[in-house]
């Protein structure tokens, strides 16, 4: 990497912090991952190698320390943003020392919405720190996407999309929701994806109507919808789109006329919602309008039908941190990318959903292609 990317890189992970303290009071942040990584691990690092596990990293104002184990020093050593300090701890020992030497006297933040409370105890016990949660002002900071974070999920996005787009080459009577899921994760590789952002859903026929179905080995048969929600990773970050697909529709039959009308009563729902989307509009104003139309459209025949939130944020987590477009008053902001998922389920019969992601500007939502 060259002194000029290093730098840049730099940059955009000093505003991060800097964005990150601007809403708590510590001296430092203690990321501490455990078996899985804490995102906010990622968020500062941008390491996209290594597990990491049971390393810790130390944020200050103006500097990072990594205390981490031989297994993953080498990885660290070659990725390590500009003036990361990183310790090669060989046990349990070095590993309390060193976060004894960098955390003296200070007051620690900690992401309480990951560490164990087991981890917790072990922390005040073994190195007498002073421990004060500081979960909402990483939140804060991460629910507001810098043009690196934006660049990455857009990316994963468009890998996403144009999977999904070569998938329907492959439904065909018989084949079963897992082969068409196995399917679409190899194109992911394929197409310049990382790994997936959430397991894979794909749901035919009435198991569209399960909004969180595993997929299974049901086969495909004509005249069913094929509802697939899913998302590939670029760089850590992840995409989550849905489509709902007709198979082999009977256009004269009286199930086909009753799906296009679901469908079009989401897609509708969709632009509607979409449009409703701009900085400093409360959370829960697109959600209401959303619920509102599928509920009184059609002479009332889809309500209550539409079960959940019209959107979470996406970025680390395809479930990120910020708000959710459901029963909050949270305004939105500048450059929070959300997902964007009305659907209508009918139990025994099959679903909608269509799902994009976009970005929160001054203006309105930016669709995210």
């Amino acid at each position: 990497m060259s002194k000029d990317n290093i730098g840049v890189k730099m940059s955009i992970i000093m505003n991060r912090i800097k964005r990150t303290f601007e809403n708590t009071n510590v001296d430092a942040l203690l990321i501490m991952n455990s078996k899985i990584q804490d995102a906010n691990f990622k968020y500062f690092t941008n390491f996209t190698s290594g597990v990491f596990e049971n390393s810790y990293l130390i944020v200050k104002k103006d500097s990072m320390t990594l205390v981490t184990s031989p297994l993953e020093y080498e990885i660290a050593k070659e990725s390590k943003p500009e003036e990361m300090k990183i310790i090669n701890a060989k046990n349990k020992e070095e590993t309390e020392k060193a976060l004894r030497d960098e955390l003296k006297n200070k007051k620690v933040g900690i992401n309480e919405n990951f560490i164990s409370y087991l981890d917790y105890k072990n922390l005040k016990k073994n190195l007498g720190l002073e421990l004060v949660d500081a979960s909402n002002a990483l939140s804060v900071a991460r629910s507001i996407k810098d043009e690196e974070e934006i660049k990455n999920i857009t990316i994963a996005n468009k890998i996403t999309k144009k999977a999904l787009n070569e998938i329907q080459k492959y439904f065909k009577e018989g084949v079963t929701e897992n082969q068409i899921a196995a399917r679409l994760e190899f194109l992911f590789k394929e197409y310049g994806g990382e790994d997936l952002a959430f397991q894979t859903i794909v749901a035919f026929g009435s198991n569209s109507a399960l909004p969180h179905h595993f997929s299974s080995s049901k086969k495909l048969t004509e005249n069913n919808f094929v509802l697939i929600d899913c998302g590939t990773k670029y760089r850590n970050y992840c995409a989550d789109v849905t489509r709902t697909f007709i198979f082999k529709p009977d256009k004269n039959s009286t199930k086909y006329k009753r799906m296009i009308e679901i469908y079009e009563v989401v897609e509708e729902a969709q632009k509607l919602g979409i449009k409703s989307i701009k900085e400093g509009v409360e959370a829960n104003i697109p959600y209401d309008k959303v619920k509102e139309f599928i509920d009184t459209t059609h002479g009332n025949k889809f309500k209550d039908k539409f079960i959940h939130s019209l959107g979470h944020p996406v970025g680390l987590d395809v479930h990120d941190e910020g708000p959710g477009m459901g029963k909050t008053n949270v305004k939105l902001k500048k450059n929070m990318v959300l997902s964007v998922e009305p659907g209508i389920y009918i139990t025994g019969f099959g679903g909608v959903r269509i799902e994009d992601d976009i970005i929160v500007t001054e203006s309105g939502a930016k669709v995210i292609k």
